[in-house]
């Protein structure tokens, strides 16, 4: 009797230990599913704004998930600083890491949105195609496009595509305006690659090539990045003086001759004074 028992005591140990490895495993694999996982991440962030600070419980009521779940949902959001715990009531809320994140959201649209017509202008006139870039560490962002159709000839790039500043017109009018220090460590940070023939690999050449730049006002991308295409580029300031901004005129080389650089430079340039004095006085 004793073994009969004792056999049976142990088939039950072994479906509860089967059952929970796997419901553990379930969770596991509950827990990597991305989506899943982001998805509870931004209900609580929403969850959070809208109701201001809530305890544990409430967000697991409000949330309907188990609390092991939403205590790590919440460590996360801690770790990542977009949520706090006060320390007075034990409630979780909200930083102002979001609120700063939107701003930075809302500047570049607001940029983009105030700039474009100087830009479509620059376009019209020039017929061609006008880029806008924002510097994101030691590569420059594409944030705005206006394509020239005219000449029959569209360019690759794309609004949210990269281009490294070491090797492109908007990158040298960024860097010229510049600390050596500053330019010394966006070229030590930068996997310099020779692109094209015409690649800067060299860092001596590199700071003569901006010493140019400062001198004349306006940048020159020389087939640097992309094989049969010219960039005339000039940085920008921004509302807050900073420089974090560029624009340039692209076109294939057969349009970019030394004297048709030479008028869209001084086109370039006039854009550029006529933005700064309009938009930020």
């Amino acid at each position: 009797m004793s073994l009969v028992i004792s056999d049976s005591c142990r088939m039950e140990t072994s479906v509860l230990h089967l059952s929970s490895t796997i419901w553990n495993w379930g969770e596991v694999m509950e827990e990597k599913n991305p989506i899943q996982v982001a998805g509870r991440l931004f209900e609580t962030l929403e969850l959070l704004a809208k109701e201001g600070p809530l305890g544990l419980m409430e967000i697991s009521s409000k949330l309907e998930l188990n609390k092991s779940t939403v205590h790590r949902v919440l460590n996360s959001l801690i770790y990542m600083r977009y949520v706090r715990q006060n320390v007075k009531n034990g409630k979780y809320e909200m930083t102002f890491k979001i609120v700063d994140l939107a701003n930075q959201v809302m500047r570049k649209v607001d940029l983009v949105n105030l700039t474009r017509p100087y830009l479509r202008k620059l376009m019209e006139v020039t017929q061609e195609t006008v880029h806008l870039v924002e510097q994101d560490g030691t590569d420059a962002v594409y944030i705005d496009k206006v394509e020239s159709f005219s000449n029959g000839i569209q360019m690759i790039s794309r609004i949210g595509s990269r281009v490294p500043l070491y090797c492109s017109g908007v990158g040298k009018a960024l860097t010229a305006r510049m600390t050596e220090m500053e330019v010394k460590e966006i070229w030590d940070r930068s996997s310099i690659v020779k692109m094209t023939p015409h690649t800067i690999t060299d860092y001596g050449e590199y700071l003569r090539e901006l010493q140019i730049t400062r001198q004349r006002g306006y940048a020159i991308d020389n087939e640097e990045n992309e094989a049969g295409v010219r960039c005339v580029a000039a940085s920008l300031n921004d509302h807050a003086e900073q420089i974090r901004y560029a624009f340039s005129i692209s076109a294939p080389v057969s349009r970019m001759g030394e004297e048709r650089i030479r008028e869209l430079a001084k086109r370039i340039l006039d854009t550029k004074e006529q933005i700064e004095r309009e938009l930020w006085p």
